[in-house]
């Protein structure tokens, strides 16, 4: 696990089933996700952009070094998971990156959820097939 005597920035980010905690450390850069590179967490480049379009919107990449540890549900979801902590973590480190991220959208939950599976039915909306005999 990685400690440092330097003072860093703390968010908390969710998605669908994903829990991320981000902490953001005056940096090169580099960003470690459940104490493993970006490249090699996430295979898809889609999810790495999402994970770093904070950065992009308050342009400081490259400033800051992201040690995140994220929990529960798929690749797609925690990389969302940690685009929302990194968020929030950088509206702790300068409170005049809010209006930019708030204004992207980073600092509000996607409240979209999996729709629950009904009985009668083969998943949410799914209906066996219709057979007239």
């Amino acid at each position: 696990m990685y400690t440092s005597a330097k003072p860093y920035f703390y968010g908390t980010g969710r998605r669908k089933k994903s829990v991320a905690r981000v902490r953001i450390v005056p940096g090169s850069g580099v960003v470690t996700i459940n104490g493993r590179d970006i490249d090699n967490y996430f295979g898809l480049d889609t999810l790495k952009l999402i994970v770093n379009q904070p950065f992009a919107v308050t342009d400081t990449e490259g400033k800051f070094d992201i040690i995140a540890t994220v929990r529960g549900g798929g690749y797609s979801g925690q990389a969302g998971a940690i685009r929302h902590g990194l968020a929030r973590a950088l509206c702790n480190a300068d409170e005049n990156f809010r209006p930019a991220l708030k204004r992207a959208g980073f600092l509000r939950r996607d409240p979209r959820m999996v729709e629950r599976k009904k009985y009668g039915l083969k998943k949410a909306r799914r209906a066996s097939q219709f057979s007239k005999r």
